[in-house]
């Protein structure tokens, strides 16, 4: 049997959905859902903070490691020790669909895998058959600097299924830095509740900066892959619509 700490929350949460949750050894304190089943999993760290005496005690199998919340210096380290890294980078909303497919067949979960496939594929149609409106969105992710994502993203890519692109048009990497967010030529600023955790309050101020539109938006809905992105489309489609 498979030896498993995960070093992403998306994909901790995924294996649980596939009921794999026995399997998981060890885990990251952000990785919070399901919270009855990680409650029990140890923890090693950050996912930019890899504790990695705890991750080697734990004698693991399999560490499963993203290319964006994991340090590559990480990684590498635990590849020396563990037989099996297996390396994670979804960049779009049907990217779910070999995610799961991945983690059925690493794991032994292949019929539940195809399970989440359809589901996923049930919600993705869904959100496909509407011609949305097209806005221009700032979507922010930090302040102190302010940072936001660039359209070669995760996050970008499933906002833009349902008519949000993303600000800038382009971008020298993928999550840039903004000097200042005022007289920005976009519809609508999206505050996401992580990684920063934007709250109503921060509202008044930045629609007060950007005169435009402010709204908070859930931030697992947008970013976590994984089961969580089949509700995630879900609340989309409820979020774009209201």
């Amino acid at each position: 049997m498979a030896r498993i700490v995960s070093l992403v929350p998306s994909i901790t949460e995924l294996l649980c959905e596939l009921g794999l949750a026995e399997q998981v050894v060890g885990r990251t304190g952000f990785c919070v859902h399901p919270r009855d089943a990680v409650r029990r999993i140890p923890k090693v760290g950050g996912t930019k903070s890899v504790n990695l005496e705890k991750v080697r005690a734990l004698q693991p199998t399999h560490v499963i490691v993203n290319i964006d919340e994991n340090e590559k210096p990480t990684a590498e380290a635990i590849a020396r020790f563990v037989p099996h890294l297996v390396v994670t980078h979804p960049l779009a909303p049907l990217d779910n669909l070999a995610l799961y497919r991945q983690m059925g067949e690493l794991f032994g979960a292949q019929a539940k895998a195809a399970a989440l496939c359809a589901e996923f594929l049930r919600a993705h149609e869904r959100a496909a058959a509407v011609r949305w409106p097209q806005r221009s969105v700032l979507y922010l992710i930090w302040k102190k600097p302010w940072m936001t994502v660039s359209r070669d993203t995760y996050i970008s890519r499933t906002l833009a299924l349902f008519g949000m692109q993303t600000y800038p048009q382009t971008a020298g990497v993928r999550y840039p830095t903004l000097e200042a967010i005022a007289d920005l030529e976009v519809d609508l600023v999206l505050l996401p509740t992580e990684p920063y955790p934007f709250r109503s309050r921060d509202v008044t101020g930045v629609a007060t900066l950007t005169q435009k539109p402010v709204r908070l938006i859930d931030g697992e809905m947008t970013s976590w892959y994984g089961s969580r992105a089949i509700r995630g489309l879900g609340y989309l489609l409820q979020f774009v619509s209201g």
